[in-house]
């Protein structure tokens, strides 16, 4: 493949209007804003490399993308659902009632979070789901109870962490990394503290019990932020026991003045996050609606520029700019050429 334009604009990632998609002469995709970076860098290079349109790509979460992608078969649908996680059963179940029956499902790489701070600040060095349940959780277990969080620093639950303010800046709710902060993090937290089993133990359902575990506190210990990293650190860099919530690739690009903890005893890497030894790791998909190859034009084209060596591998432009490349990269390259549905 010759991969000659990858130009700044690749990186002016905006959202696209439905109706710039009329004709259907393009391929349709939306769904995770975690993906939407990947995904316009690669159909504008699919565009500008190709015979073929270049693809319109939208965002709205990886649900409203899969519920976009589960509406139908036809050019008044999409073709390609983004997902910052795996398709869920009731989604396929809602897919196959609408007549979306062959789905292709491929994995993109991976990517992880990490948990960075000030380089000269506190020596916040090692952290577990437990302390972040613990520091940002309305309600805590304190002597067995479940209480009103009394924590103010993170030595008050851990000795062993700094005696510093709690001050975290976390992903908003509108972002794709907040689900897996709430479910790798918060949720394991509040399960091996004991009080998701108190939760249920006093009433509570287990559903309920779940969504009380992934709740933060809001009196200003944990700070949701809507934008992008770069306001997460520079709200870390204005508080000098603030800690913030990173994509990996963004830290290693700021390691002049950020320093990152340990997870669970592991330290965040490549080699980490693609072996799923980090624990705070999670794989990225787009879905592919199989009845719509070979009628809209250059999609399963664009499926298999976007999984190329040259694009999706350890040293192309995806790699770049945060993805982790996936080890088994050529199996999904195998995939998409066979057409091979869930």
């Amino acid at each position: 493949m010759s991969f000659v334009k990858l130009t700044a604009s690749t990186l002016a990632i905006a959202a696209v209007s439905a109706t710039a998609a009329a004709a259907r002469d393009n391929v349709q995709v939306a769904g995770s804003s975690t993906v939407l970076p990947y995904a316009s860098i690669v159909a504008e290079a699919f565009g500008e490399n190709t015979d073929f349109p270049t693809p319109v790509v939208e965002s709205g979460g990886s649900s409203a993308g899969l519920a976009r992608f589960c509406e139908g078969v036809g050019e008044n649908t999409i073709d390609v659902a983004n997902a910052s996680r795996a398709i869920r059963d009731r989604e396929i179940e809602a897919c196959a009632e609408a007549g979306v029956t062959d789905i292709i499902e491929v994995r993109i790489g991976y990517d992880g979070i990490v948990f960075a701070s000030q380089i000269d600040g506190p020596a916040f060095t090692a952290f577990t789901q437990v302390d972040w349940f613990n520091a940002l959780s309305p309600m805590v277990l304190v002597d067995g109870e479940l209480v009103e969080n009394p924590h103010t620093s993170w030595s008050d639950f851990n000795a062993d962490l700094p005696d510093a303010e709690i001050l975290a800046f976390i992903p908003g709710t509108k972002h794709g990394t907040r689900e897996v902060f709430e479910e790798k993090v918060l949720l394991i937290g509040c399960e091996e503290t004991g009080a998701m089993q108190a939760m249920m133990d006093g009433g509570m359902s287990e559903d309920d019990a779940e969504d009380a575990c992934l709740s933060v506190r809001t009196d200003g210990k944990s700070v949701d932020i809507d934008g992008d990293y770069t306001e997460t650190l520079a709200r870390v860099d204005a508080n000098a026991n603030g800690i913030g919530v990173f994509g990996l690739a963004f830290y290693e690009n700021n390691t002049d003045t950020l320093k990152v903890a340990t997870m669970g005893g592991v330290e965040p890497s490549t080699e980490t996050i693609s072996t799923g030894e980090y624990p705070v790791s999670r794989p990225l998909f787009f879905y592919i609606k199989a009845a719509h190859i070979g009628v809209i034009p250059g999609l399963k084209e664009y499926a298999s520029f976007f999984m190329a060596d040259e694009i999706a591998g350890p040293d192309g432009p995806l790699a770049q700019y945060g993805l982790v490349s996936d080890p088994a990269l050529a199996e999904t390259q195998a995939k998409i050429a066979d057409e091979e549905t869930m």
